[in-house]
């Protein structure tokens, strides 16, 4: 029972962490439009929602805390107070301290404590129409509500009692509903808690007594309700039922028509002649003969059985540990390597049949593949929250006026690479808004708004995802990155440099420091580790600015890092896998035409194209081949040629670590187990490219003059 019972509270604290993420997000999006009513429910339903679930579980704290800060929003809903700049603070404030208590569930420290009765004496202030307090003072603490009741309505909502209505209610919980936990008793009860109500049970679908499922709920209610506490009190009594149950709730008309004689006695005589629901039969008896236009209706269309409403519920998504897709994911790499080894048994032992079944395995290993990385793929979304809550701080902590827009929000990456990214993505915004926007009054000089925006956007580009992170602020001036460069020694004084490798300068270790801050716009804080974090991931970072008008820092990440299709090519004995996203095009040349060439420079297609003769740079003998393979890729905007004995084919390559004693090594991006048990080098034709150029000082005047050709 304890182990169930722990099982239950994991569940909860899962589920509570999605519900303070989405709080957070709410509570972001309505500081853009504080008179949204749906943001404001939302948020209302996400605290009554925690609430509800914290003292089920015996959170005591979080029930308490988030009693608080439901009963603003309850007054914000029911039009009794508006949005300020204060409750958002406060709120947000109360969003970190739910993480806190989370993580200290049932061990709360005492500064823990000290910070939620000053932020409830700061949410009282709010509640009570007083000045928010800055000083913590001790409040009162309220008793926590026993775990398993039923929640209720904050006290501050029914000192201010509207109007009665009349409603009607339909409530037919699934037939599993006690699989739940829940008992539908709970939920007829504080409806007639909410004012004076008439209500008929309905057992008509009840089975005969041989054929009942004793766990099954077979009952429904059909309920008429005067009450004074308005529709967004019913819809609370329904919160946590809504989706396991056909409910509907319509208002019949103002006043208690309960008290009116006439329609109680013609409904006691309308539902003892019927046995289903009809709420049409109902509206033709009301006082006023209300035509079903004037009556507020919430569906027109049948009610779905409640059968195929469980069964959509249970099949629409489903909570996977992290564990088991890490584990699935080892399971689909290790199943694509035996399907290698299979496809070579396959080629090497001509048995009947056996290339048939190697094809299907293969192909059904593919689909596989693909499945399994669409489930481990995660939207940047995720991270977008704690974004916007960066920029707002950090925003007002500078004093400055900072709008963030983002785009592609939706773009899926590999989970482990979102959470690699996270730390990278919020130092480049850290930087964007502490020195690339200006304030107000400097732009204003200027002639641009006195908002400044960032802006991030997430886009696919082939196999691969590009981020870009841009502001329209102060740039960074090339001329200033060169001679900070120069007086920290790393370039000499005399090196000519295009303007992407003087900006490339700010990514290099040393050159940022408090002084470079101030002359340099702050780009070069940190942007070493930045650069660091993202090649970890297998990504690139290249940065582009102008100076007074803005930069951009654009990364580039793989989809996935487990496994990619590559390219199977040999080099004297060794085999190598080039990934397939950087091939543009395979060529066969003559070895002579790759040999003592002038500037290493090829004529393939018509276009001069440099390349890189892999024997030479890898110290090897010149090979007695008459015939090379020349495999174009891209690099950055050009095309660059790798020089190669054989190209073997394509091939699903499993990346594997090489191990901490080649962790300091960027041009191999991991090994691969062939399907012979031997390893192939997976290459990252960009940093190759990059570490034959800086070796041998190839001038990358013929690779400019490949891409003049294009």
């Amino acid at each position: 029972m304890d182990a169930s019972l722990d099982n239950f509270k994991k569940k909860f604290i899962e589920e509570a962490v999605d519900l303070i993420d989405d709080l957070e997000k709410a509570v972001l999006e309505l500081e853009d439009n504080t008179h949204d009513a749906d943001i404001v429910q939302r948020i209302f339903r996400i605290m009554h929602t925690l609430k509800g679930n914290s003292s089920m579980f015996g959170f005591e704290q979080i029930d308490r805390f988030t009693h608080h800060m439901e009963t603003i929003y309850d007054q914000v809903r029911s039009n009794q107070r508006e949005v300020t700049q204060a409750t958002l603070d406060v709120t947000l404030r109360s969003v970190d301290h739910l993480k806190n208590l989370l993580d200290e569930a049932g061990n709360e420290s005492a500064a823990l404590m000290q910070e939620q009765e000053a932020l409830m004496q700061q949410m009282d202030a709010i509640i009570e129409g007083r000045s928010v307090p800055t000083e913590k003072k001790p409040a009162p603490a309220e008793a926590p509500k026993k775990a398993g009741t039923a929640p209720t309505q904050p006290a501050a909502a029914d000192e201010d009692k509207g109007a009665f209505e009349t409603f009607f209610i339909r409530y037919a919980p699934v037939t599993d509903i006690f699989n739940n936990g829940t008992n539908p008793l709970y939920q007829v009860d504080e409806v007639q808690a909410l004012g004076k109500a008439k209500i008929k049970v309905h057992f008509e679908k009840i089975p005969p007594l041989a054929e009942i499922e004793p766990s099954f709920c077979y009952t429904s209610w059909e309920i008429i309700l005067a009450t004074d506490k308005g529709q967004n009190a019913i819809d609370d009594v329904f919160i946590f039922v809504e989706s396991d149950s056909d409910l509907k709730i319509e208002r019949l008309e103002s006043g208690n028509l309960l008290d009116n004689t006439r329609f109680v006695a013609d409904l006691e005589d309308l539902w003892a002649k019927q046995t289903e629901p009809d709420l049409e039969a109902i509206r033709k008896i009301l006082p006023s003969k209300v035509e079903p236009a004037q009556v507020e209706t919430t569906a027109t269309a049948a009610p779905a059985t409640r059968q195929n409403a469980a069964k959509n519920v249970a099949i629409s998504s489903i909570r996977v540990a992290s564990e088991k897709l890490d584990e699935l994911m080892n399971l689909v790499s290790e199943l694509v390597t035996t399907q290698a080894r299979l496809t070579l048994f396959a080629e090497e032992n001509d048995l009947p049949g056996l290339t048939v079944i190697s094809e299907n395995v293969q192909k059904l290993s593919r689909q596989l593949r693909d499945i399994a990385f669409s489930i481990v793929l995660i939207p940047i979304e995720n991270l977008i929250t704690r974004f916007h809550r960066l920029v707002r701080d950090l925003s007002q902590g500078l004093n400055k006026d900072v709008r963030f827009i983002t785009e592609g929000a939706d773009t899926e990456l590999d989970k482990t690479i979102i959470e690699g990214l996270a730390d990278p993505l919020l130092h480049i915004l850290r930087n964007s808004l502490d020195h690339g926007i200006e304030d107000a009054a400097t732009r204003e000089k200027m002639g641009k708004p006195r908002q400044g925006t960032v802006r991030l956007k997430a886009f696919y580009s082939g196999t691969n995802v590009l981020i870009q992170v841009s502001d329209d602020g102060a740039g960074i001036d090339p001329v200033a990155v060169h001679n900070k460069a120069v007086e920290k020694g790393i370039i000499a004084a005399d090196r000519k440099l295009s303007k992407r490798e003087t900006l490339d300068l700010v990514f290099m270790p040393g050159f940022s420091t408090a002084k470079s801050v101030t002359d340099v716009s702050g780009r070069g804080v940190g942007m070493d580790v930045v650069k660091r974090k993202i090649s970890e991931l297998r990504g690139e970072v290249e940065i582009d600015s102008e100076r007074g008008v803005g930069t951009t820092i654009t990364i580039k990440l793989p989809l996935t890092l487990s496994i990619i299709d590559g390219l199977l090519v040999k080099v004297d004995e060794t085999s190598y896998v080039i990934p397939l996203s950087a091939v543009d095009k395979i060529y066969a040349v003559e070895h002579t035409k790759v040999v003592n060439q002038f500037n290493d420079v090829v004529v393939l297609d018509g276009k001069q194209i440099p390349f890189f003769n892999l024997r030479k740079e890898f110290n090897l003998p010149e090979t007695s081949l008459t015939m090379e393979q020349v495999i174009v890729v891209h690099f950055e905007e050009r095309k660059v040629g790798f020089v190669v004995d054989t190209v073997v084919g394509e091939y699903q390559a499993v990346l594997k670590p090489l191990g901490r004693h080649y962790k300091n090594q960027d041009m191999i991006s991991g090994a691969t187990i062939l399907g012979d048990g031997t390893v192939a080098l997976v290459m990252d034709t960009n940093r190759i490219i990059k570490h034959f150029t800086a070796k041998e000082e190839f001038s990358m005047g013929a690779v400019q003059m490949g891409h003049e050709e294009k």
